[in-house]
């Protein structure tokens, strides 16, 4: 279980580093718009994402 927690995450640490390395400045612009949305917004993706990362683990667990 631990060693599969660490692969998890290391896989999101290899894919969050993908943008910044091939694009660094489509990244650039993509934070900056970030920085430019309401909290609200923000939560709003963040609630997105984790409820689509909960449905991926339950369908292919």
């Amino acid at each position: 279980m631990g060693s599969s927690l660490f692969l998890a995450f290391a896989l999101m640490l290899v894919l969050e580093g993908l943008l910044p390395f091939v694009a660094p400045k489509m990244w650039r612009e993509t934070f900056t718009r970030l920085v430019r949305m309401s909290d609200g917004q923000i939560r709003f993706i963040g609630l997105s994402s984790m409820l689509v990362g909960l449905i991926v683990l339950i369908v292919f667990s």
